[in-house]
């Protein structure tokens, strides 16, 4: 799911935000020697932080139905991770990197989630949204300025982009065919004036005698 993650936001910085420009995007930890070696404008997005997003956490049991309406699995609701990138742009010149960098914040700031159209893999099978968030202040527990600091680097405008991917953490259960024959009805005779409840908990009251009726399935091999 991360690689997933990476490759769409990678191709919608690459090719709309930058519009197909020749800078390189990576994922790079951008350390004091990274930085060093670095020769060619560079835009850097480096995933700093995972964890669970509890805001999006579910109760409950999803149905999954096929193109009939028929209910073929059951598994617990997915889980979402939210996984926080550090995104920089790199070049000679500071007025450079901050175009790049207003470019990045244009279009993203108008994403509310990753476009439908560029998921893939299991993103894309799961058919759900991927919510995302940009340029939204730090959590309480974590400031940008620590993140450089861990990684022996000095401060440097940047954006932070939060994705928060679903993730499926078990495979399901598979649902049994419907019942669609095999049902036999059965009336059992009731005293004059009885008042009696079938199997399905409905009540039978009419002109003497009631009847009891009992349901019985028999599901298909």
């Amino acid at each position: 799911m991360i690689h997933e993650v990476d490759a769409v936001l990678r191709g919608l910085i690459r090719e709309e935000a930058l519009s197909g420009a020749d800078v390189e995007v990576v994922l790079d930890a951008p350390t004091r020697e990274w930085a060093a070696r670095r020769n060619t404008p560079t835009v850097n997005m480096y995933l700093y932080d995972l964890r669970e997003d509890l805001r999006r956490r579910q109760q409950g049991t999803l149905t999954e139905r096929d193109a009939d309406g028929t209910a073929t699995t059951r598994h617990a609701p997915p889980r979402y991770v939210r996984l926080s990138y550090l995104i920089t742009a790199w070049t000679q010149r500071p007025e450079d990197e901050h175009q790049l960098l207003g470019a990045m914040l244009h279009r993203l700031l108008g994403c509310d989630r990753l476009p439908p159209e560029r998921l893939v893999g299991s993103l894309a099978e799961l058919g759900l949204p991927v919510p995302v968030s940009v340029a939204a202040p730090p959590p309480e527990d974590r400031g940008f300025a620590e993140v450089w600091t861990a990684l022996g680097g000095e401060l440097k405008p940047s954006l932070d982009v939060a994705v928060s991917a679903p993730l499926l953490v078990s495979p399901g259960t598979r649902v049994g065919p419907p019942v669609t024959e095999g049902m036999r009805l059965t009336m059992a005779e009731r005293g004059d004036g009885d008042r009696a409840r079938d199997e399905l908990g409905h009540l039978v009251q009419g002109e003497p005698p009631a009847r009891h009726i009992t349901i019985r399935r028999r599901t298909q091999p």
